[in-house]
């Protein structure tokens, strides 16, 4: 079972991702004298006038600049061969570990932040959370039936919400009471045992063995075959049109992941640690529920049909979030995402039933490419936008995310 692995990885992505956007707030803020003046919690104002603080918005935009700099240090393209699935899961787990392990140096030792891109870089060299996920969803390809795929790559991202949201409330708990290194050997501990699993208690799903070298471009050439001259040449314009929706959706998803603690800290908002554990809990949570939607709608309607209910569910959440001035605000439109996630497993198993046994592995690898594009598009367009746009509309790059979907809910169409 692959699905421990995936769990201890997300708790540790999902532990350190709002902690340490909450320690560039603190760490960058009390450099400018922000802190002094707002008390020492990550609370992002607190007096009536911080609407029209131009200093509070000046950390806003240095804290989105630098979450913008990081993300980037951890687009690399990996370029280990496919020698199997476990080779592909242990190393980016070993590279979590170097991360975090980095970050609790600059922690203790109180170091620049600019040593956070260090950790982001080895973490990316190795293939980071991303190589994770798409060989995870590959073991699950390799190891599951075709009619019961949707339902198990559905699985997955469960584990993903539920570590996704024992993390939030967890760390936003313990950060309040014991700041952020406690919580960090948590993230590095996880990162630790999921190399442990993979080195020692998962199978290998690659029943042909092949020799291979280490360093190859060899994987490029077959997903550049797999979309030029698929096994069935019909599906190839299918092939194209999902990966494109797939690309549309998760870049909004990542994007607005990526600013959610960033527009809960600041004005009007003012969220503490506990709430934005509270609220990364929440955007977690929809892994589960959009779960427990698919099966049920499975029951009654064709998979693309519950794609599309699931846009309709993330649109309508996006332009909410953009428009809370207010707590119960920005928790119902965390609640109107229950079903956003249910069109990716959709798009997974669509693209999967599209290509043949043996062109598996290059599925995924495309995924993955994907992916890593779709977290490097995200990073530079949202955290370049959140700035710009924060003087008239803080929440803009949520409502530009809900336009975005629109592209997808049509191509499913």
């Amino acid at each position: 079972a692959v699905e421990p692995l995936l769990f201890l990885a997300t708790l540790s992505v999902g532990l350190q991702g709002p902690l340490a956007t909450q320690y560039l707030w603190d760490r960058l803020g009390a450099e400018h004298g922000y802190s002094d003046r707002n008390g020492s919690d990550s609370a992002g104002c607190g007096n009536d006038n911080a609407t029209a603080d131009p200093l509070r918005q000046e950390v806003e935009a240095l804290v989105s600049h630098w979450n913008l700099y990081i993300n980037l240090g951890g687009f690399f393209v990996c370029l280990f061969d496919s020698v199997g699935r476990r080779p592909a899961l242990i190393l980016p787990a070993v590279g979590m570990a170097l991360q975090t392990g980095i970050y609790l140096l600059v922690m203790y030792l109180e170091l620049h932040v600019a040593f956070f891109l260090l950790g982001r870089i080895l973490s990316g060299l190795t293939g980071d959370y991303n190589l994770i996920l798409a060989s995870c969803f590959s073991y699950v390809a390799d190891t599951s039936e075709r009619r019961a795929r949707t339902f198990r790559v559905a699985i997955l991202e469960a584990c993903l919400g539920t570590a996704g949201m024992v993390a939030s409330i967890g760390g936003g708990q313990w950060r309040k009471a014991q700041g952020y290194i406690n919580p960090f050997w948590l993230a590095f501990a996880a990162s630790l045992a999921a190399t442990l699993y993979a080195a020692f208690f998962l199978r290998e799903s690659v029943k042909q063995k092949k020799a291979a070298k280490l360093f190859t471009l060899s994987h490029y050439k077959a997903v550049y075959r797999l979309y030029t001259a698929p096994e069935h040449p019909s599906s190839r314009w299918k092939l194209a049109l999902y990966s494109l929706a797939f690309f549309l959706i998760v870049t909004v998803h990542f994007g607005a992941k990526d600013l959610y603690v960033l527009y809960e800290l600041g004005f009007p908002l003012c969220w503490a640690s506990d709430l934005i554990g509270y609220g990364s809990a929440a955007s977690y949570l929809a892994y589960l529920s959009s779960l427990a939607g698919l099966r049920l709608l499975q029951l009654c309607l064709e998979d693309t049909w519950v794609a599309e209910i699931g846009l309709i569910s993330n649109i309508a959440g996006l332009v909410v979030i953009s428009l809370a001035t207010t707590t119960p605000l920005m928790f119902t439109g965390y609640g109107i995402l229950f079903l956003s996630m249910a069109p990716t497993p959709v798009i997974r198993s669509k693209l999967s039933k599209l290509v043949g046994e043996t062109e598996q592995g290059a599925l995924f690898a495309s995924v993955a490419c994907v992916q890593g594009l779709c977290s490097l598009v995200a990073t530079g367009v949202f955290n370049s936008l959140y700035p710009a746009t924060l003087h008239f509309m803080r929440g803009f790059p949520f409502l530009f995310g809900a336009i975005i979907l629109l592209i997808p809910a049509a191509i499913l169409g």
